[in-house]
């Protein structure tokens, strides 16, 4: 075996991707970064793979020119023989610097070590987070959050289905530092189907638009025509009213129609729903003040669709209101929930269809996505496919690994090819929110998790 000081060197064509046509003994891996030195110039380099062929071969990309003020990631030029040498700590720094990453959630795994950090300015762009059950995956994205509520002034909404986030507003009272302090300066509200009055999760149903209001009554526009276009003509009477008052006037017309309609909304058993705002305000409502957070604990509703219709009452309402270009981070905790391409009652269909326009169109609204899934497979493709961003923990099916390094070739084939080895709390970032692709062990929360596994009870 080669001795580890014997020098390595790399040659790149292209200026964009480099190869070490020999590394055998060396102790580099996907993942790691090093320099490579030609001409009295240096430029930072990720390791992508590392063949397991005699000789070694590495390959990988140049990151960008170090030069006295940083490091240049607009530049990279080709080399022959240039010498390859370990990054240190200090580089990985000024990559930091450089590229703006202030986030920190946790540790690199890879050679140099050092911190591992996200750009804030990045998740201008929709982010897939995904690892199975048991990864960790909720609680990395707890960590996550954090950094982003703490040092952005970005708002976060968090559709929140097992309640694993409605403790995000309690920091831990042993944690310092500026994180915990800014995080407690935050304006976090919880919503909830059950909580007092002024923190409800409820919705409007008479101000959604035609044919949201439609999929929850399920009315189709051609089986059920006389029907929806009582709803058409309707219009801004719906409006005005509560669907308590709407009921009576629709039982008293003379209209067919209309007393059609009445039998529908009572067959349903709309009245009796929850989910209605009536004297409180409207999850539409609060999200439009824009608190720093707003939790919606979809939980807890007395029957399945309720929780759709919050979701689709304030997707609704923020497309409705693109124009303004208010910048928010919709935070789809369980995705498939809301984005399954199987989901197939009209209302279900509603919200997917509306995630499918946010995913294609939203971003330069300032509507931007993060979906957090344990089951790639399970969310719609129209939706993953606009991810710009991915943070991947544990996974073993090999059908979803694939599935991703079809969607996201910007993470190394090597580095997703670790997943179904990554211990709890171990995941791969790639994609503009990091600056080069990065394993990481993340870090501990400072805010109390709300969910969590339940122990199996011992003698």
């Amino acid at each position: 075996m080669r001795a580890e000081s014997i020098t390595l060197l790399a040659r790149s064509d292209d200026g964009r991707s480099f190869v070490v046509a020999d590394a055998s003994g060396s102790a580099f891996v996907a993942g790691s970064l090093i320099t490579v030195v030609a001409d009295g110039r240096s430029q930072l380099a990720l390791v992508e793979e590392r063949s397991e062929t005699t000789p070694v071969r590495l390959r990988g990309r140049l990151i960008g020119e170090l030069t006295a003020d940083g490091i240049n990631i607009r530049t990279s030029y080709p080399v022959q023989d240039g010498r390859v040498e370990p990054a240190d700590l200090e580089t990985v720094e000024t990559l930091h610097e450089t590229t703006g990453a202030l986030l920190e959630v946790g540790a690199r795994l890879t050679a140099p070590g050092g911190p591992a950090r996200l750009l804030p300015k990045r998740f201008n762009r929709h982010t897939f987070w995904c690892g199975q059950s048991g990864s960790g995956k909720t609680y990395a994205l707890g960590v996550a959050l954090e950094q982003l509520i703490a040092h952005t002034a970005l708002p976060v909404v968090i559709f929140d289905p097992n309640a694993d986030f409605v403790r995000l507003g309690e920091v831990d009272p042993e944690a310092t530092g500026p994180t915990a302090e800014a995080l407690r300066q935050r304006d976090i509200r919880v919503l909830r189907p059950n909580a007092e009055p002024g923190a409800r999760l409820r919705a409007r149903l008479l101000g959604l638009p035609l044919a949201s209001k439609a999929a929850i009554l399920r009315i189709d526009p051609v089986a059920d025509r006389e029907e929806f276009n009582e709803l058409i003509h309707l219009g801004s009477e719906l409006e005005s009213v509560d669907i308590d008052d709407l009921l009576p006037r629709l039982r008293e017309s003379e209209v067919p129609g209309r007393r059609r309609l009445a039998m529908r909304v009572e067959n349903l058993g709309l009245p009796a729903w929850e989910v209605w705002a009536r004297r409180d305000p409207a999850v539409t409502e609060i999200v439009a003040d824009r608190p720093d957070v707003t939790v919606l604990d979809l939980g807890g509703f007395s029957t399945p669709e309720q929780h759709l219709v919050v979701a689709l009452s304030l997707l609704d309402d923020l497309w409705a209101r693109r124009e303004e270009r208010r910048p928010v981070l919709l935070v789809i905790d369980e995705a498939h929930n809301l984005a399954s391409p199987r989901l197939d009652s009209p209302i279900a269909v509603a919200v997917r269809e509306r995630l499918i326009q946010i995913a294609a169109e939203g971003r330069k609204f300032g509507l931007w996505l993060l979906l957090s899934t344990q089951r790639p497979s399970k969310v719609h493709p129209g939706i993953i496919s606009q991810c710009d961003n991915l943070a991947l923990m544990k996974m073993t099916s090999p059908t979803d690994l694939a599935e991703l390094g079809t969607y996201f070739g910007y993470a190394p084939t090597a580095l997703l090819e670790r997943s179904p080895w990554f211990r709890q709390g171990e995941a791969l970032f790639a994609g503009g929110f990091v600056p080069a692709p990065t394993l990481a062990k993340v870090q501990r929360r400072l805010t109390r998790e709300g969910g969590g596994d339940v122990e199996v009870p011992l003698r």
